[in-house]
């Protein structure tokens, strides 16, 4: 662990960039491949229809959300540098508390954004690029607009400046969070379907959740839990008993909802 502080203290910013280019594309590839190994694994159990074929526009999109997450991860590093972000280098059950730190205000400042990209002012330009693949696939994880990249990235560094985490819980949440996002993607249902009714389990956001979500904008706006969806009343009533059921495409294009924020009055 020495030697990589050691390499991000003195490698040159540009040779930084091309490493973390890289990093960034393997794990583009590394997901989508995960994810279509778990779409053929549970075929059986699809809760979105099946993708259409690729368009060249999804692509794009994804090759510049790669670009855009590498240049987050390198004003992380150029943060770093200048001592606004610092991490601790202890394990143990320290790193336990950073992770679940790093999920749960990261869990309620997406909601609050994602929930914002919705306001009709913003979700035309902002996030309905993301919204016309309504039949996702693990590759439309990082179909986003360019905006909606870096406004995720930037409420991730913001996060990093106010708390110091260790290590390793840092790197812990990064691989939670691609996971997650993977699983909310892939149209199928990989959990049982006692999941919804487990204590603590029942929390925890799942494919069929968000799956839902590109199908039904005016609900479920949460990324790892439905805790702020439960608490702000955009959870689907039904969809508890709707889970690992297959949803159906709607008719017409659905037109952006027109939520009110928490605290707003309503």
């Amino acid at each position: 662990m020495h030697q990589v502080i050691d390499w991000l203290r003195t490698v040159p910013l540009w040779q930084a960039a091309l490493v973390f280019l890289a990093k960034n594309a393997l794990v583009l590839v590394l997901a989508v491949a995960l994810g279509e190994w778990l779409v053929r694994r549970h075929a059986h159990r699809r809760v979105a229809p099946e993708a259409l074929p690729l368009q060249r526009e999804e692509w794009v999109l994804a090759t510049v959300c790669v670009v855009l997450n590498s240049v987050v991860t390198f004003a992380g590093l150029l943060l770093w540098r200048e001592g606004l972000i610092r991490f601790r280098l202890d394990s143990g059950p320290g790193v336990l508390v950073d992770v679940l730190v790093l999920v749960g205000v990261m869990d309620l400042g997406m909601y609050l954004l994602h929930r914002t990209a919705h306001l009709p002012l913003l979700y035309g330009w902002l996030h309905a690029p993301h919204h016309r693949y309504e039949r996702a696939r693990p590759l439309t994880l990082f179909v986003l607009s360019p905006l909606e990249v870096l406004g995720f990235g930037a409420l991730w560094l913001a996060v990093c400046v106010a708390y110091e985490s260790s290590w390793a819980g840092m790197l812990l949440y990064l691989v939670f969070n691609t996971l997650w996002g993977l699983l909310g993607h892939l149209g199928v249902e990989p959990f049982p379907d006692a999941w919804v009714r487990w204590p603590v389990l029942r929390a925890v956001a799942t494919t069929t959740f968000h799956a839902r979500h590109h199908l039904d904008l005016a609900h479920h706006y949460g990324f790892y839990t439905v805790v702020w969806d439960r608490l702000f009343g955009t959870l689907a009533p039904d969809y508890e008993v709707s889970f690992a059921r297959s949803q159906v495409v709607p008719p017409e294009p659905l037109a952006p909802p027109q939520p009110d924020l928490p605290g707003s009055g309503v």
